[in-house]
C-alpha cells in the first residue's frame, strides 16, 4: 500500500503539497478529502452534493434544519405569520455582511430566493403558491401567498440540494441556468479562489466578519456556526488506498466517504474513528433517458425493473453485511413515514433474465446502442455501473459502457440528443435518503421533463405531477401516505427512475477531531485537539 500511496501522490498531489505546507505553517488547518472533485461552484446550478457542501462553506441560508429536519432560524432573527397563513414577514438578523464587506440586505435575499427557486423542486412549489415576494425594507423579506404553505421555512432551510444559498443581488440576478463563478457569500468561510487547483485542491479561509447566531440545535445546517479553523483545505485524491494512507499517517484529517472494503483496515487504526453521521443513508438508482431510444419506450423501462437485483447492486458497494443495506427499496427513503412496499413486486424475487429478454423482444427493442454513463471516480457508482452493464449485456442489449469522471458525466447528461451525437441512454447516481423522504424535493419521480428545469432524463408524467400537487394539499399524515403509495405504484408504471437499493455510508476522521455533527460534513463547531 505504501508503494501505491507514493506513486499516486506523485501523480495527484504534485503542485499542491509544497504550497499547502508553506501556507499552513503556523495555521490552524482542517484537511479534508471530499467524495469527489468540486466541478461546479454555483450552489444553485447543480444537485451535486460536493457543490452543496461547498455552498454551505461560503453561503448561508435563511433557515437551517435539525436532525429531525425541522426548520430553525439561521440568517433570519424570526418571522411573523398573518392573514390565515398567507402573509409571512421574515426579519434578517442585524449585522450580517457579505464577504466583500457590504451589508446583507433583504433585496439580496429576494433575488436569491427567486434564482434558487427556478432550479429547485421545493422552491418551485413555494413560488407557485406565492403572489408577491418583496423587500419592503432592508431587513424584511415578505411573502404574500395565494394559499397557506407551512413548508416555507423548511424550503428556505433545506439540507438537500440545490441549497437555498443567499448571495448578493448582483450575483443572484444571473440567469439560474448560467453558472456564477464569483464566490461572494455571507457564510462562515471565504472561498480562496487564488489557491484553487481544479481536480486537486480547494481552499477556504475563516470569514472574520461572520457572526454566528447564539441559539438553535447544532445539527445539520442549523444552530450556531462557530469556526475554530483558520483554513479548511479540500484535497481531491482519486485512489482509495492513497486516501487510507493519508488519513492513517495524519496527512489528512477527515475522509467523507471511505469505501466499505477498506473499513476493516481503518478500524484497526486506533487514531481513526468511523461513524455514520447520516442515518438516512444513500439511495442509488438508474436514470433512463426518456427522450431517446431505447428508454423512450416505457415497456422497455418496465422490463428493466425485472432485470435488476437490488441485492446485487448493494453487495457490490458494501459487501455481504446485510445490516449495511436495505432492499427492497422503492422511491421513498426506507423506514421513513412515506415509505411503503406498494407496487414493488417487479423488484422482488429471483431474477429471470430469459423472461426479461422476451419482454424486450415483445417491447420492440431493436438492438439500439445503450450508452451507460458511469462516473468511475466514485467507487460506488463504478461498482453499480459494472453490475448494470453486465446485466444489460446478459439480457441482449447493445451496451456501450462509458467510463468517465463525475464532472464529465454531469456535463454530458445535459445533452438531449441521440447517442451518436454525444447523447446517452442512462446513468447511475445516488442521493442522500433525506432527499427522498417525501415528494417535495424528489427529482427522480418528477414528471416535468418538458420544463427547462426538468432533471436530466426528462421524464414526462402528468399523473405523477398531479399526485405531487395533491400531496402538498393533503390535510393529514394518513392522506399524505396514501398519496405516496399511489406515487410509488405510478412510478412502477412510468419508470421515471429505477431504484437500486439503500446503503449506509460512514465517514472516517482522526481521533483528535471533535465536534463532528450529524448530517453532511460541515466545518463549524469542529475542533482538533
Amino acid at each position: 500500500m505504501s508503494v501505491s500511496r507514493r506513486s499516486v501522490l506523485a501523480l495527484t498531489a504534485a503542485g499542491f503539497a509544497a504550497p499547502r505546507l508553506a501556507l499552513a505553517q503556523g495555521s490552524n488547518v482542517m484537511r479534508f478529502i471530499p467524495q469527489i472533485d468540486l466541478a461546479f461552484l454555483d450552489p444553485h446550478f447543480t444537485t451535486a452534493y460536493v457543490t452543496r457542501g461547498h455552498g454551505h462553506m461560503v453561503f448561508d441560508t435563511l433557515y437551517g434544519s435539525d436532525a429531525n429536519f425541522n426548520p430553525h432560524p439561521q440568517m433570519v432573527a424570526g418571522h411573523t405569520i398573518e392573514n390565515d397563513g398567507k402573509l409571512w414577514n421574515l426579519t434578517l438578523r442585524p449585522g450580517l455582511k457579505w464577504h466583500d464587506g457590504e451589508p446583507v440586505l433583504a433585496k439580496d435575499c429576494v433575488a436569491s430566493i427567486r434564482r434558487w427557486a427556478r432550479r429547485d423542486a421545493l422552491g418551485g412549489a413555494l413560488m407557485e403558491r406565492t403572489d408577491e415576494l418583496s423587500a419592503p425594507d432592508d431587513r424584511t423579506i415578505r411573502f404574500v401567498l395565494k394559499r397557506p404553505f407551512p413548508l416555507l421555512p423548511a424550503a428556505l432551510g433545506k439540507v438537500t440540494s440545490p441549497m437555498p444559498a443567499m448571495m448578493p443581488e448582483r450575483l443572484a440576478n444571473t440567469d439560474p441556468f448560467t453558472q456564477i463563478t464569483e464566490m461572494i457569500g455571507s457564510g462562515p468561510f471565504r472561498f480562496v479562489a487564488s489557491e484553487r487547483l481544479a481536480g486537486s485542491r480547494n481552499v477556504y479561509a475563516k470569514f472574520d466578519g461572520y457572526v454566528p447566531r447564539e441559539d438553535g440545535p447544532m445539527e445539520w445546517n442549523a444552530g450556531p456556526k462557530r469556526v475554530f479553523f483558520d483554513r479548511v483545505e479540500w484535497t481531491t485524491i482519486p485512489d482509495a488506498a492513497t486516501k487510507v494512507a493519508a488519513l492513517s499517517q495524519g496527512e489528512q484529517d477527515w475522509w467523507e466517504n471511505p469505501t466499505h472494503d477498506l473499513l476493516p483496515l481503518l478500524r484497526r487504526n486506533r487514531q481513526i474513528k468511523i461513524e455514520i453521521t447520516n442515518p438516512t443513508g444513500s439511495v442509488d438508482m438508474m436514470r433512463p433517458n426518456h427522450v431517446q431510444p431505447p428508454f423512450n419506450n416505457p415497456a422497455i423501462r418496465r422490463a428493466m425493473l425485472h432485470a435488476f437485483s437490488q441485492t446485487d447492486f448493494m453487495q457490490s458497494i458494501v459487501g455481504d453485511d446485510a445490516a449495511m443495506f436495505h432492499v427492497p427499496h422503492g422511491v421513498f427513503c426506507p423506514n421513513t413515514p412515506m415509505a411503503s412496499e406498494a407496487g414493488l413486486e417487479p423488484l422482488k424475487g429471483t431474477r429471470d433474465l430469459a423472461k426479461v429478454r422476451e419482454m424486450l423482444k415483445q417491447a420492440g427493442y431493436a438492438n439500439e446502442k445503450v450508452a451507460i454513463l458511469a462516473a468511475v471516480d466514485y467507487a460506488q457508482f463504478k461498482a453499480i455501473g459494472e453490475v448494470m452493464a453486465d446485466v444489460m449485456g446478459r439480457i441482449g442489449m447493445n451496451v456501450d459502457y462509458v467510463a468517465t469522471d463525475w464532472g464529465t458525466m454531469l456535463s454530458r447528461r445535459n445533452n438531449r440528443g441521440p447517442v451518436e451525437q454525444g447523447g446517452w441512454s442512462c446513468f447511475n447516481t445516488g442521493w442522500e435518503g433525506v432527499d427522498h423522504m417525501d415528494p417535495s424535493n424528489h427529482y427522480a419521480i418528477r414528471g416535468n421533463g418538458n420544463d427547462r428545469a426538468g432533471w436530466p432524463g426528462w421524464a414526462v408524467s402528468q399523473k405523477l405531477e398531479d399526485l405531487r400537487e395533491a400531496w402538498f394539499e393533503a390535510p393529514t399524515l394518513a392522506a399524505q401516505q396514501e398519496i405516496c403509495r399511489q406515487i410509488q405504484v405510478q412510478c412502477m408504471e412510468d419508470v421515471p427512475s429505477i431504484p437500486l437499493g439503500q446503503y449506509l455510508q460512514p465517514v472516517a476522521y482522526r481521533s483528535n477531531v471533535t465536534g463532528v455533527q450529524k448530517g453532511f460534513p460541515t466545518f463549524w463547531n469542529v475542533r482538533k485537539s
